[in-house]
């Protein structure tokens, strides 16, 4: 499935995280970026939340930018689902 804009949700506040989605150019899979204070940490774990999350949404072909700022694993699901819903309904 494909996505039709670009879908954002987050903050930059502490504790939130900023995910911006957007339809890749091409077939090039999902493509991740991650910025965190824990990547060292957690960095492995937020981006297989992450890739899954968009997966179950059936999504192949999207660019995503995630910018956390120690979000919890229910922040990160509820601000992924929304980007993607978003990036959905853009110009629909």
């Amino acid at each position: 499935m494909a996505i039709v804009g670009i879908g954002q949700a987050g903050t930059l506040e502490s504790s939130d995280i900023m995910v911006t989605i957007s339809p890749s150019e091409g077939a090039m899979g999902i493509v991740l970026e991650l910025q965190s204070p824990v990547v060292k940490q957690y960095g492995r774990h937020i981006e297989e939340l992450i890739v899954n999350l968009v997966r179950e949404q059936g999504l192949t072909d999207v660019k995503i930018f995630a910018n956390d700022r120690g979000a919890l694993d229910c922040t990160i699901k509820a601000r992924v689902l929304t980007a993607v819903a978003r990036s959905k309904e853009h110009h629909a």
